[in-house]
């Protein structure tokens, strides 16, 4: 598997990162996971317009899926006629796009499938969903093919549902928003994303969500103060070969 980070932003895009959305790749099938604030610019720079075959959204708070909507005008509006995109969200997925939209019906560009916690096929993909600790339905997303694993916390608090989900995850995508601890079931500091790393015994760490008020080098050294294995703030635009 390749995983390319579209961006990586957490809350709202950054000089340098589009909000959350990352194209996983395997035997020429492309899974984007989220597409935030900014991901359709990015998705042009660091792939391609079409290049997703399936969307699969962890949860509905804009800035991991706002740009559904300016990616419906593109497959719409685009010279070539497109089929349907799947797309694979929380319950009310394309009521909430519609109401950002206010333009035309979405299902006439994608093919909306609602998601719940268990195991689901796309395309080469097995993907397992665990409920996330956040104020909406959220996932973190695992997806297994060719022996080789992915998962992506989405957003969420500390939760041992995480953990399950990552166990022997060969690269864990996990939620650092913070350095000191905010509100329960929200966001995680990278202390606590080292601690789910280290408990679910994954092969590397890639640090997400992060923002401009936490220096990257103060992230690091807080996972790495639970979590011995390579630690990488992602970078939008890298493509990690899994």
């Amino acid at each position: 598997m390749n995983v390319t980070v579209i961006g990586c932003a957490g809350s709202f895009p950054n000089a340098g990162s589009a909000c959350s959305a990352y194209l996983v790749e395997h035997e020429g099938f492309s899974l984007l996971l989220d597409m935030g604030n900014g991901s359709v610019g990015a998705l042009q720079r660091y792939a391609a317009l079409l290049a997703p075959d399936a969307v699969f959204l962890s949860h509905l708070h804009a800035d991991h899926c706002v740009d559904l909507v300016a990616y419906s005008y593109a497959r719409k509006y685009h010279p070539e006629p497109l089929g349907r995109l799947p797309v694979h969200g929380p319950q009310g997925t394309h009521e909430r796009l519609q109401q950002i939209g206010n333009a035309g019906r979405l299902d006439d560009v994608f093919a909306f499938t609602d998601t719940s916690a268990g195991r689901t096929d796309i395309g080469p993909f097995a993907v397992t969903l665990a409920p996330a600790a956040h104020p909406v339905e959220t996932y973190s997303i695992r997806l297994e093919a060719g022996g080789r694993t992915v998962v992506y916390s989405g957003d969420t608090g500390p939760t041992p549902e995480l953990v399950i989900n990552a166990k022997n995850a060969d690269l864990l995508l996990c939620e650092a928003t913070w350095t000191t601890a905010g509100p329960a079931d929200l966001h995680m500091t990278a202390a606590e994303a080292g601690e789910h790393a280290h408990r679910a015994d994954a092969g590397r760490l890639l640090l997400v969500h992060t923002t401009p008020f936490s220096p990257p080098e103060t992230l690091v050294e807080q996972a790495g103060q639970h979590y011995d294995r390579a630690i990488e703030i992602a970078a939008a635009g890298t493509t990690y070969a899994v």
